[in-house]
C-alpha cells in the first residue's frame, strides 16, 4: 500500500501550480500582495520627480506675496498689482498645449529638461527686470518662468501616474503633490524674511508717512533697493534650477518612462481630442480644477490685504500666510492616508463643503475671527488638485494622457482670470455693507459650490 506524499516529497512544479490555483487564492485571499504605491524599481525616478513638486512650488508661493509688494513698491493699484498672477498663470496656459505636443514628440525626460532650462531662463530675467525698474518686464519674466512651470507640470504629473499600476495612481499623486506645499512653504519663507521684512517701502515710518508722498528722490532710491531685494530670491533660484537640470540629466532613466512614451505610440490627435471630449468626467474635471486653482490663489494672494485692512503689516501677514501653508501641507499627508480607506470622491465633496463654510466666514467676519477662517481654508483646499487630476484621467487610456494632463495644466489659467477681478472688487472699498476686501471671496466661495458639484457627480457615478 502507497503512502501519500508529504509537500516535500511532491514535485517542485506541481506545487507551484497548486500555489498559483484560483482554488489556492481563493482560500486565502489574506495572502494576495496588494500592489504597492511605489515600486522599488521607480524609487529613484519617482523621487527625483516630486521634488519638481516641490520646486514649483517654491515659485508659486514666493510669488503670490509679490502682488502686495509690487502694488507699494510700483505705486499702483490692487488691480494692475494683481496682472502679476495673470502673466504667471497665463504662462501655463499658453504653453501646456505645447509641451503635450513635444512630450508625444520626443520624451518625458526631454519635457522636463526643456521645462527646467525655461524655468531657469525666467528667473535670470530678473536681473534686467530690476535694472530697468519696469513692473511689464517683471511680468514678462514671470510669463517665461511659467513657460518652464506648464512643461514640468504637463510632464510630473502623468509621469507619477505612471510608475506603478492604475489602482494606486491617484494616492501616489497625492503623495507627489504632498511634497508640493513643502517648496511652497519655503516660498512663502523667503517671501516673509528675505523679500518683505526688508522693504524699505513696509518700514513703520513710511508707512505712516505713506509710500507715495515721500519725496521723489527718496521714492527712487526705496525703489531700486526695493527691487532688488525681490529680485535676488529668483536669481538664486535659477541657480538651483539649473542644478536640478544636470541631476534629471544623469539620474532619470530612459527605462523608468511609460511604455506608450518610450515605444513612441503615434496616436493622432484629432483621436485624442475626440476621446477626451467624449468623456464627462474628464472634461468636467477640467472645469473643476480651473475653478480650484482660482480659489487657491485669491486666498493665498489676498491673505495681505486681508490682513492689510486689520492694521497687520505685510512681513507679519505673510506669516499667517505660512500658517495656512502649513495646515494645508498637513492635511495633505493626512488625506493621503485617508485614501486608503474613503473614497478621493467622496472626500472631494466634504472638503469643497467644508472650504464653502470657512470662506463664507472670510466674507462675513470683519474682525480677527474672519482672518482665521481664511487661513482655516487651506486646509480643506489641501486634496483637491491631485485628487481632481486623478479623478480626471482614471478614465482616460495611456497614450491620451499627456495631452489630457495638458488641458488639465492649462486649467491653471483659473489663478490668472479670478485674481485681477477680485483685485477690481478690492479696488472699491465697500461693497454691499461689507469692506471689499471681505466680499471679493464670495469669488472663492463660488468655486467651492463649482467643485462641490464635480465630486458631487462623480460620486453618484461611481455609484451607478
Amino acid at each position: 500500500m502507497m503512502r501519500p506524499s508529504t509537500p516535500s516529497e511532491r514535485p517542485g512544479h506541481l506545487i507551484a501550480e497548486m500555489e498559483a490555483s484560483p482554488l489556492s487564492e481563493s482560500k486565502s485571499p489574506s495572502m494576495a500582495k496588494k500592489p504597492k504605491v511605489i515600486e522599488r524599481r521607480y524609487l529613484l525616478t519617482f523621487v527625483l520627480i516630486t521634488s519638481l513638486f516641490a520646486l514649483w512650488g517654491f515659485a508659486n508661493d514666493i510669488t503670490n506675496p509679490m502682488v502686495s509688494a509690487f502694488q507699494t513698491v510700483m505705486e499702483i493699484s490692487a488691480t494692475k498689482a494683481s496682472f502679476v498672477q495673470f502673466a504667471f498663470y497665463g504662462g501655463y496656459f499658453t504653453m501646456a498645449i505645447p509641451a503635450a505636443l513635444f512630450i508625444r514628440r520626443f520624451s518625458y525626460k526631454s519635457g522636463i529638461l526643456l521645462g527646467l532650462s525655461l524655468y531657469a531662463a525666467g528667473a535670470f530675467l530678473f536681473i534686467p527686470s530690476a535694472i530697468y525698474q519696469e513692473f511689464t518686464y517683471f511680468c514678462i519674466s514671470l510669463y517665461v518662468l511659467t513657460f518652464g512651470l506648464a512643461f514640468l507640470e504637463t510632464t510630473a504629473n502623468p509621469y507619477i501616474l505612471s510608475l506603478g499600476t492604475k489602482e494606486t495612481s491617484t494616492r501616489r499623486l497625492n503623495l507627489s503633490q504632498s511634497f508640493n506645499p513643502v517648496g511652497s512653504l519655503m516660498g512663502m519663507f523667503v517671501a516673509s524674511h528675505f523679500v518683505l521684512s526688508h522693504l524699505d517701502c513696509d518700514t513703520a515710518a513710511v508707512r505712516e508717512v505713506g509710500f507715495s508722498n515721500l519725496p521723489l528722490t527718496e521714492r527712487m532710491a526705496i525703489r531700486t533697493h526695493d527691487l532688488a531685494v525681490i529680485r535676488d530670491p529668483y536669481v538664486t533660484l535659477g541657480c538651483v534650477v539649473v542644478l536640478m537640470f544636470f541631476v534629471i540629466l544623469l539620474f532619470v532613466k530612459q527605462q523608468d518612462q511609460p511604455k506608450a512614451d518610450t515605444q513612441r505610440v503615434k496616436i493622432p490627435v484629432s483621436l485624442t481630442l475626440r476621446r477626451l471630449w467624449v468623456n464627462k468626467e474628464y472634461r468636467l474635471g477640467v472645469v473643476a480644477q480651473l475653478f480650484y486653482i482660482a480659489t487657491q490663489i485669491m486666498c493665498w494672494t489676498f491673505i495681505i490685504q486681508y490682513a492689510d485692512r486689520l492694521g497687520i503689516n505685510k512681513s507679519t501677514a505673510q506669516n499667517y500666510n505660512i500658517v495656512a501653508m502649513m495646515l494645508f501641507l498637513s492635511s495633505r499627508f493626512i488625506c493621503t492616508y485617508l485614501m486608503k480607506y474613503i473614497s478621493g470622491r467622496k472626500l472631494l465633496l466634504i472638503f469643497a463643503c467644508g472650504g464653502a463654510i470657512t470662506i463664507s466666514g472670510a466674507i462675513f467676519l470683519q474682525s480677527m475671527a474672519g482672518l482665521y477662517c481664511l487661513i482655516a481654508t487651506s486646509a480643506f483646499m489641501s486634496l483637491m488638485f491631485p485628487t481632481i487630476y486623478g479623478i480626471a484621467l482614471e478614465r482616460v487610456d495611456r497614450e491620451d494622457a499627456s495631452l489630457g494632463a495638458a488641458f488639465l495644466v492649462m486649467a491653471i489659467v483659473g489663478g490668472s482670470l479670478m485674481p485681477p477681478l477680485q483685485g477690481m472688487i478690492i479696488d472699491q472699498g465697500t461693497v454691499a455693507g461689507l469692506p471689499a476686501v471681505n466680499a471679493s471671496f464670495v469669488l472663492s466661495l463660488i468655486c467651492f459650490v463649482v467643485i462641490g458639484s464635480y465630486a458631487w457627480r462623480c460620486l453618484r457615478n461611481q455609484r451607478r
